[in-house]
């Protein structure tokens, strides 16, 4: 198979913000008595904000104690703190090969594309200095479904001017990974085999990402 694009996920992969969401979904919980611990966040990676909001009702039995736009209220509150620990971020936040992945792509004439969770993604991407990089940035507000659901990463390729086919998906989530393969891309999870054993490749970080891309495309 000729590999056209190389589609990323952001948290996690790019760069690592997920202490930053832990914190924000924490204080939220606290708030409305709910206490989460970073084991029961470790669920929380890959899906949308309000599916996040709904997992933290469900574990402290108030799934049925908010209407819709109170819940929408209560996922604004999350964000607003997560943005405001999102200024910390510089270049140096970027996980360990990932710029020397993007210029190999990029000398290659690879098209480049992300597919995150995250309605932050231009903000991160321009506080680590990478948003040039991305020909396509979609987030869950510009598809019908999110992660597990493949249409993040279709409507990225599609955008792209690729078949799915064409595609490379990174991912460090089981969802994120489930998404990939849904949408018959190939599939390269970064973490644990025991969480994911479903992606097609699968390395312990992103420090083996360069060497692994090389691979697939020459």
């Amino acid at each position: 198979m000729v590999y056209k694009g190389v589609i990323f996920d952001l948290d996690g992969v790019i760069t690592d913000t997920a202490q930053y969401h832990y914190t924000a979904w924490k204080y939220l919980g606290e708030k409305i008595g709910i206490d989460i611990d970073e084991n029961f966040n470790e669920c929380l990676k890959g899906i949308s904000r309000l599916e996040s909001l709904e997992k933290i009702l469900i574990k402290g039995n108030k799934e049925n104690f908010y209407n819709d736009l109170q819940k929408e209220d209560l996922a604004k509150s999350k964000n607003e703190h997560y943005v405001t620990l999102l200024d910390k971020l510089t270049p140096s936040d970027v996980l360990e090969n990932i710029v020397e992945t993007l210029n190999y792509l990029k000398e290659n004439d690879i098209k480049i594309g992300l597919a995150s969770a995250s309605k932050n993604a231009p903000t991160i991407l321009d506080k680590l200095q990478l948003r040039d990089y991305f020909e396509v940035i979609v987030d869950p507000a510009q598809v019908k479904k999110g992660k597990p659901s493949p249409d993040i990463f279709l409507e990225c390729a599609k955008m792209l001017g690729l078949d799915a086919k064409e595609c490379i998906g990174i991912e460090d989530s089981k969802a994120g990974v489930v998404a990939i393969n849904e949408s018959n891309m190939l599939s390269i999870g970064i973490g644990s085999e025991s969480n994911l054993n479903h992606a097609n490749m699968i390395i312990p970080s992103t420090k083996e990402l360069t060497q692994t891309i090389k691979t697939l495309i020459n």
